[in-house]
């Protein structure tokens, strides 16, 4: 019986200690991500005013990518393509 009573003693104490714990993690965990959230919004806003404004009418490319050869034939790795008739 006195070890009864010794494991829910200890099993109370860990639960309130833990929430006590998550009390204070938690809103610290949402504010690290709110926090990451709205930087990135500054650093958009930012970069957005920084910008120049372009005459309408112009266009211009701000990345060119490689140019890569296309490949015209089915790899081996393709697999074997099997003809098939539905059946009603």
């Amino acid at each position: 019986m006195e070890e009864l009573i010794r494991f829910l003693f200890i099993t109370i104490a860990i639960l309130y200690i833990v929430r006590a714990i998550l009390r204070w993690a938690i809103p610290a965990l949402f504010q690290s991500v709110v926090n990451k959230a709205q930087q990135q919004y500054n650093n958009q806003a930012n970069y957005q005013q920084n910008r120049q404004q372009q005459p309408s009418g112009r266009v211009t490319v701000e990345y060119i990518p490689e140019k890569k050869e296309k490949k015209t034939h089915f790899s081996d790795k393709a697999g074997d393509f099997v003809d098939y008739e539905e059946v009603k």
